[in-house]
Order: structure tokens, then C-alpha cells, then sequence
């Protein structure tokens, strides 16, 4: 095991998977001669050459594109978005093409490419790269969506979606990319797309939370359990395709329910898991599930007024008591 951030941790991903497989290259903006708007693919030009790190022109739509045809052909993209708020400009290829690629050509098209870089929030860089996007691409059959919350999280699951054959969208979260935790040094170590994590055990409460969410609901727990409330923390990892039975598995079990999440409550994922939830275990409910969300508003500029629009500590602690019937 060793102690890195999920920056390294990523790097690590990319880099042992350009070398385990030479069909798989790296493409975005400043990601070659630049290391990358964040550091993540720093050295992988001197070590992988200009073939396969490519800097690209700021154009999201056409290497978007280029990389849909790219998969197609047999290569395995990895296509960097300098923030998730920019991929906004490909979504056409990503959802009319990468999306449902495999379904339109009756299954002769394989689509293995990863589309990654950081979304959610970040630190005053107000409403338009401030935006958690993943409910818009988890709403398209033929994309899986991964969150990952931790270095050990963000190294497997990288290393599974480059080595999948379907289209995945990656994102990772801008606050979150020095923030430190164990991985194994196993080069093969790889977490299965598709499976939640149980981040820590409880019994009074659920709390499904994900990316910049799990850390946050974690010191809540920590919190509540001082105050007599054991608390269930679920990180899905992965959104599409969603565990929904650990989940209810776990509500089952303390019978009630907290969703939090940093993106809007309207048409958000939290919105879904509730709905999942009353439906597959409505009668295992002492309480209706209660969601913590963004606010409703785009992303402020001022400092004082962000941190009111994101979920914190606070929120989820009243949340938790609130349906634990203890305020």
C-alpha cells in the first residue's frame, strides 16, 4: 500500500494502463507539453511520446468526435475535458454517437473510450465551471457514469473504465484531487464499474452520498455517533449502472434514509435513488427519505455565498436528525 492523492493516483491509472495496453492514448487540452490543467497526466509525454498524449485544440466537439471514431477503429481513448463544464460543447458526439453507437450499428460497433476530467464544484469559479453535470449523462442508455471519492476508488475504477468496452463518462472532482488515501501497488488492481462501497458501517441511518459528498457525510457521521446516532455511509462509485441493492440492503437494515449530493435537487440523481428507494423498500421506511442538495441557483462567485450553495457537515447533520426524529 501507499499514501497518495487522487491526482497520483489517477496518474498512476493512466499510466500503467498505456502500458499494459498500446491501443490505449490520452487526448485533451494542455495534457502533453502542459502536464495537464491539473497535474493528472504529468510526465506521460516525456514517457509515452506525442503519438500517444496528444494536446489537442480547444474544440470539446471535434476531439470529442475524433475519439468516438478512434474507439470505433479499435483504440481505447482516454478523452480529457479541462472541466466537465466544458464537455458541455460535445455532447452531441458523447450522447448521439458514443452513447448509442453499439445499439445503431446492431452491435458491430464497440465503443471503448473514457471521458474524463473534473466536474462539480470548485473554489470561486463562479456559475459556469461550477456545475455537477452527471445527472445529464447517467439520463442516456449506453453511457456508464463513475464518481469516485477516494485514491483507491479513483485508480480501480479508472482502470476498469479504460479497459471497458462501453462508453464511460469519468468524473472526477476538482476539490477533491489532493486528498490523500492508501492504494494498493498492485498494477492490476482494478474495482468492479457498477458496485457500491459501504464507506462505513451503521444502524440507525442511511447516507448515500458520493464524490466530494463522501468525506463530507463521513465527518457528519463521526459527529452523530457522539451524539448517540450510528450512521451507514454508501458510496455508489458508480451511477450508472447504479447498486441499488446495496443500498437497500443497508436501508433495510436502519430503516431510514439521508441522499446527499452537491448538483441541483431538481432531476438530480438524488432525486432517482429516492424514488428507488420508496419503491423497492417503502415498507422497511420509519420516515420519508430526506435529500440534501445543491442550491437550486447557479453557483455564486462570492465566497461566503458558495459555501452556502454547497452541502457541508451542518446540512447533513440536521438532515440525519430530522429523520431520526431527534429535532
Amino acid at each position: 500500500m501507499s499514501t497518495i492523492t487522487i491526482r497520483e493516483a489517477l496518474n498512476q491509472a493512466i499510466r500503467e494502463e498505456l502500458a499494459r495496453d498500446e491501443t490505449v492514448f490520452l487526448m485533451g487540452e494542455e495534457v502533453a507539453e502542459y502536464d495537464g490543467a491539473y497535474k493528472v497526466t504529468k510526465g506521460l509525454l516525456q514517457e509515452f511520446g506525442g503519438k500517444r498524449i496528444i494536446d489537442t485544440p480547444i474544440t470539446e466537439l471535434g476531439f470529442a468526435g475524433l475519439g468516438v471514431g478512434a474507439a470505433m477503429a479499435g483504440l481505447r481513448p482516454i478523452v480529457e475535458f479541462m472541466t466537465f463544464n466544458f464537455s458541455i460543447l460535445a455532447t452531441d458526439q458523447i450522447v448521439n454517437s458514443a452513447a448509442k453507437m453499439l445499439y445503431m450499428s446492431g452491435g458491430q460497433f464497440k465503443i471503448p473510450i473514457v471521458f474524463r476530467g473534473p466536474g462539480g464544484s470548485a473554489y470561486q469559479v463562479s456559475s459556469q465551471h461550477s456545475q455537477a453535470l452527471e445527472s445529464w449523462y447517467a439520463y442516456f442508455p449506453g453511457l456508464k457514469v463513475v464518481m469516485p471519492s477516494t485514491p483507491a476508488d479513483a485508480k480501480g475504477l479508472l482502470k476498469s473504465s479504460i479497459r471497458d468496452d462501453d462508453p464511460v463518462v469519468f468524473i472526477e472532482q476538482e476539490r477533491m484531487y489532493g486528498n490523500k488515501g492508501e492504494v494498493p501497488d498492485d498494477p492490476d488492481f482494478t474495482i468492479p464499474l457498477g458496485v457500491a462501497d459501504v464507506k462505513r458501517e451503521g444502524t440507525d441511518v442511511t447516507i448515500v452520498a458520493r464524490s466530494l459528498m463522501v468525506p463530507i457525510a463521513l465527518k457528519a457521521a463521526e459527529t452523530l455517533e457522539e451524539q448517540g446516532v450510528s450512521c451507514e455511509v454508501i458510496d455508489p462509485r458508480t451511477i450508472r449502472p447504479l447498486d441499488i441493492e446495496t443500498i437497500v440492503e443497508s436501508v433495510k437494515k436502519t430503516n431510514r434514509v439521508v441522499v446527499a449530493e452537491e448538483s441541483h435537487p431538481i432531476c438530480g440523481m438524488g432525486a432517482e435513488i429516492s424514488t428507488q428507494i420508496m419503491e423497492r423498500a417503502f415498507d422497511y421506511l420509519d420516515g420519508p427519505v430526506k435529500r440534501v442538495s445543491g442550491a437550486d441557483v447557479p453557483m455564486p462567485y462570492a465566497k461566503n455565498l458558495e459555501d452556502l450553495a454547497v452541502p457541508d457537515v451542518k446540512k447533513i447533520i440536521a438532515a440525519v436528525r430530522e429523520v431520526a426524529y431527534l429535532d
